[in-house]
């Protein structure tokens, strides 16, 4: 019965990197380059093939057109009151997220709509004002950023005032993206979102079919890396201090490539297990980090370009992770067997 159940998590955890641009999912597929389709036998069973529809993963990565803007830390805001205009401010969010107000004290606004922070100020000042209306308004999008890296003329921090998107990033970086130049467009794109999503956009095939999703909506502090055309490079995500993507060269070990990624956060435990996902074939391996200690095991560990290295939460904790964000249709039931090993 164990052993059906953690067949059954297994396959789970592949279908949620199928889908993994779902709401509350995770990893999402990138196709490896020179990965060979043989099983190894010396880093584990290979697991079935599951290849999710590309264009629809960029769908649902996606932010829907009309999703309301967020407050972030530096936005510039004016508060005005119906009425009682000697209660207006100009005010920026903190780096903590809050802001400041005479009497009512800190007020957390990150995170919020402009609706949903009137609301908060309203119900701050209540113990003080009565009748009082507040309306928010951005006067200065400091916290829509989005970062720019690799083979671009301008890498770093682009700020938006609108909703980011993809061309708009890459043409502020300094690169062509018109069809007029072909050869200018990059051919592929990652885009990294948070500690555990990513996904890869096919640029030039869009761009020279016409589909819309050539310019992909993207949410604020996205990060958008464009390799060079011979460059291989793996993903590094889940529990690092660095997610994104780390150049292989013919010195690359997994032990370096996790210590350009920044090392393990707190929550990855001492001793985690490192997934290793190959997303063009469709299989998954896990490595002990003892192994990766290990110099002799260590360099048995190949990386194939185009993998996704998965570091977990550790213990219970990092079970939880996997069950709510990369296939939540996993029972509580089967988790109670599979934290026993853990």
């Amino acid at each position: 019965m164990r052993m059906r159940i953690a067949g059954t998590w297994m396959f789970g955890f592949l279908a949620g990197l199928a889908i993994a641009v779902a709401p509350g999912s995770a990893l999402l597929s990138l196709q490896a380059q020179d990965a060979p389709q043989t099983p190894d036998a010396s880093q584990g069973q290979q697991d079935p093939k599951l290849k999710p529809n590309p264009l629809e993963v960029l769908r649902n990565f996606e932010p829907a057109e009309d999703e309301e803007y967020r407050l972030g830390k530096g936005d510039e805001i004016a508060v005005d009151f119906a009425g009682r205009p000697e209660l207006s401010a100009k005010l920026v969010i903190g780096p903590d997220g809050r802001i400041t107000l005479p009497l009512a004290g800190d007020i957390v606004l990150a995170g919020l709509t402009r609706s949903q922070a009137a609301a908060a100020i309203e119900a701050a000042l209540t113990p003080y004002y009565a009748n009082l209306a507040a309306q928010v308004a951005v006067t200065k999008y400091t916290a829509n950023k989005v970062l720019l890296l690799g083979a671009v003329e301008k890498p770093g921090v682009i700020t938006f005032d609108g909703t980011p998107t993809l061309l708009e990033a890459l043409t502020r970086g300094g690169m062509n993206t018109s069809k007029d130049k072909p050869s200018q467009i990059p051919e592929r794109c990652a885009i990294y979102r948070g500690h555990d999503q990513v996904v890869w956009v096919d640029l030039r095939a869009l761009l020279n079919s016409g589909n819309a999703l050539a310019d992909l909506r993207l949410r604020r502090d996205d990060v958008i890396y464009v390799p060079t055309g011979a460059e291989r490079f793996v993903s590094v995500l889940g529990e690092v201090n660095k997610p994104g993507a780390v150049p292989l060269s013919s010195t690359s070990t997994l032990a370096s490539v996790l210590a350009e990624a920044g090392g393990f956060t707190g929550k990855a435990g001492a001793k985690p297990h490192i997934q290793i996902v190959d997303p063009a074939s469709g299989s998954s391996r896990t490595i002990s980090f003892n192994d990766v200690l290990n110099p002799v095991k260590s360099l048995e560990i190949t990386m194939r370009p185009g993998e996704i290295i998965f570091v977990p939460q550790s213990g219970f904790y990092r079970a939880t992770y996997v069950l709510e964000r990369l296939n939540p249709a996993i029972s509580i039931g089967s988790l109670a067997l599979l934290t026993g090993g853990l």
